[in-house]
């Protein structure tokens, strides 16, 4: 999983919006070579690098071969059975920092290299079951569901990969005798996907492009045409790739755009691409962003999101179509428009409290998700007071009003409510709360909404 990096200081709204965009990359790899354009992805979908791996195979990318087995021990057979040189074992988690982690189990570092297959299914048994802790996971750490394999000759890496179908991934690798980096990804300066290449891979790309600019090259797709056979051949060329490898890289590129199609990908990242002694040009660490607007049509890759690491709450917010993220304070936000939600994260931190979440309800709201919404923010104990900020455009005014009464009554809200609307049907969402008999604060602006809550707090 990647992290969205920002390079401001960030206010409570700022905060919010960073975490929002968690698991986005945003590569600095576009424009001109001098001037680096940004490009960030919003879903923040959570796939273990073996389901990217089988993304890649069925488009017809190279990978390393891989299958999947339910236990150590079929992970040790399929060790002995494929006949690697040496073998990495690596507990596949979303954090990173996984080789200088500890097990619960006593078992030191979640990446393993040994020689003998006899060893794997030991690891393994130290690592499956068990929470691994490292510098990116909370305290606790986290469970190692599953493991897989990745099988190599000496100096090459391998892996046993972890994920909640309670499977193993048993899979060879290959050397690299050469690596190289190769993006995918939309450009809204181009309006469309854009290629990225560079000779010089398996390191951050974007040190690559502040210290030699030149080794960048890119190559704007058109939508229409798709990836040409001179631009694919430009690229590998450009990529380094002599010989008959040129034309292989080049039909890899062209099956990874096929893919970046296929998937509603909004960003495909191979480093390295590789190749190999062997002359073999391939895939061997990918990373795939998707488009959370597709999600409909993308059922089976949405599917396979891995929400074993994410906060809870995110997670059954998601589910009611809410954007939600957990903050560190007391003062639960419920919102409708991103922006107005971190407008209100900013104003209550100007009056002195602490917002305890982002919430955007978004436009086409309903009474059930004005409900969940609720109780979402109840379910946090840290909640000391609620604060409701609605401007109804698309909105209406009175679901959201009969939402709050119904939840309040339903979920018996302990904690002070605040709230402020305005928009359409206002007047007739006023009248239903002032009608409800129930001990809610109005406010008449935002400002006067946030100094309220604040004091609510104070109060109690």
């Amino acid at each position: 999983m990647t992290y969205f990096r920002f390079n401001m200081a960030a206010s409570m709204a700022c905060q919010a919006a960073v975490r929002g965009l968690r698991a986005a990359s945003t590569k600095q790899l576009l424009g001109s070579r001098n001037q680096l354009a940004r490009v960030s992805p919003r879903r923040w979908l959570n796939l273990q690098e073996y389901q990217s791996k089988k993304l890649m195979q069925d488009s017809g990318v190279t990978v390393q071969r891989f299958f999947v087995a339910d236990t150590a021990s079929e992970a040790l057979e399929a060790a002995k059975r494929l006949k690697a040189k040496e073998i990495v074992l690596k507990a596949q988690i979303l954090a990173g920092g996984r080789g200088k982690g500890v097990f619960d189990s006593g078992l030191k570092g979640g990446v393993h290299l040994t020689k003998d297959p006899a060893v794997v299914g030991e690891l393994a048994g130290k690592m499956l079951g068990f929470s691994l802790t490292t510098k990116q996971t909370p305290k606790e750490g986290v469970k190692v569901k599953t493991t897989g394999v990745l099988l190599q000759p000496p100096h090459m890496f391998i892996a046993v990969y972890l994920s909640p179908p309670q499977e193993v991934m048993v899979a060879e690798a290959l050397d690299i005798s050469r690596e190289t980096y190769f993006a995918i990804l939309m450009d809204r300066s181009f309006n469309g996907p854009v290629m990225v290449g560079s000779p010089q891979g398996g390191v951050d790309i974007e040190e690559v492009a502040a210290a030699t600019p030149e080794l960048i090259f890119k190559e704007v797709i058109d939508i229409f045409e798709g990836v040409r056979d001179d631009q694919a051949l430009r690229m590998a060329a450009n990529l380094g790739f002599k010989g008959p490898l040129e034309r292989q890289a080049a039909n890899q590129i062209k099956r990874l755009y096929d893919l970046f199609l296929k998937v509603d990908a909004t960003q495909v990242e191979v480093n390295p691409l590789g190749e190999t002694p062997e002359g073999q040009v391939v895939c061997f660490d990918a990373k795939i962003n998707f488009d959370d607007n597709a999600e409909f049509r993308q059922k089976a890759v949405f599917a396979m999101d891995d929400t074993a690491e994410s906060d809870p709450l995110e997670t059954e917010a998601a589910r009611h179509d809410l954007k939600y993220i957990g903050l560190d304070g007391n003062i639960a936000c419920f919102v409708n428009g991103a922006g107005l939600a971190m407008a209100t994260c900013d104003i209550i931190d100007l009056h002195g409290g602490k917002p305890a979440n982002f919430l955007d309800l978004g436009g086409g709201v309903k009474e059930n998700q004005v409900y969940a919404a609720f109780k979402l923010l109840t379910a946090d104990p840290k909640v000391e007071a609620i604060l409701v900020n609605i401007f109804g455009g698309i909105v209406n005014c009175a679901i959201i009003a009969n939402g709050i009464t119904k939840a309040c009554r339903e979920l018996e809200l302990k904690v002070p409510l605040v709230v402020r609307l305005e928009g359409t049907n206002v007047q007739e969402a006023k009248r239903i709360l002032s009608e409800s008999g129930l001990p809610i604060t109005s406010a008449t602006d935002l400002d006067d909404a946030a100094k309220k809550a604040v004091a609510a707090i104070a109060k109690n």
